[in-house]
């Protein structure tokens, strides 16, 4: 029997990334996005979608980009995982996909070791490489990928503020 994988497929730079279609609640354009205090990098903050609170993920910043700019292209895919909404900022949603279960292999092993333990697998459609994520290790905050200075940043804004304080 032959079992296909339906993906919502995005871009992330100039890779094309996946999701399962199942995780997927909706796509949004990029709203005002409100800030929290003490995030990591690569957490934007928090949008309010039809009274829901739903925090945000820069996808290109999760994955090391640190210059990304939101722009107007971009755009939200708000994801359902463990009952809670979540959205993933990306360059732009581009389609559904098809991906036969054969045509999906382990990721090497340097994605492993890399840091990128959100990566299932990678499907090939058409001549091309889709990179398809786990979305229970891409939101999990115990495998996010440490942000290096922001511990030290911190902890310079608390000696500033103590100083200050004095």
């Amino acid at each position: 029997m032959n079992r296909e994988l339906h993906i919502v497929g995005f871009q992330v730079g100039r890779e094309t990334y996946g999701v399962p279609i199942t995780s997927l609640h909706e796509i949004v354009r990029v709203p005002e996005i409100t800030a929290v205090p003490d995030a990591p990098d690569y957490l934007e903050g928090v949008i309010n979608l039809r009274g829901k609170i739903v925090s945000v993920m820069d996808l290109r910043k999760r994955f090391g980009d640190k210059k990304a700019t939101i722009k107007r292209q971009n755009r939200i895919l708000v994801v359902e995982h463990a009952g809670k909404l979540a959205g993933l900022i990306v360059d732009s949603a581009s389609e559904v996909l098809k991906i036969a279960s054969e045509n999906v292999e382990a990721p090497p092993a340097a994605f492993q070791e890399g840091g990128l333990n959100c990566v299932t697998g990678l499907g090939k459609v058409d001549g091309r490489l889709i990179v398809l994520l786990d979305m229970t290790r891409l939101l999990a905050p115990g495998n996010l990928i440490p942000q290096t200075g922001n511990a030290e940043s911190k902890n310079g804004k608390s000696e500033a503020r103590a100083a200050a304080a004095r």
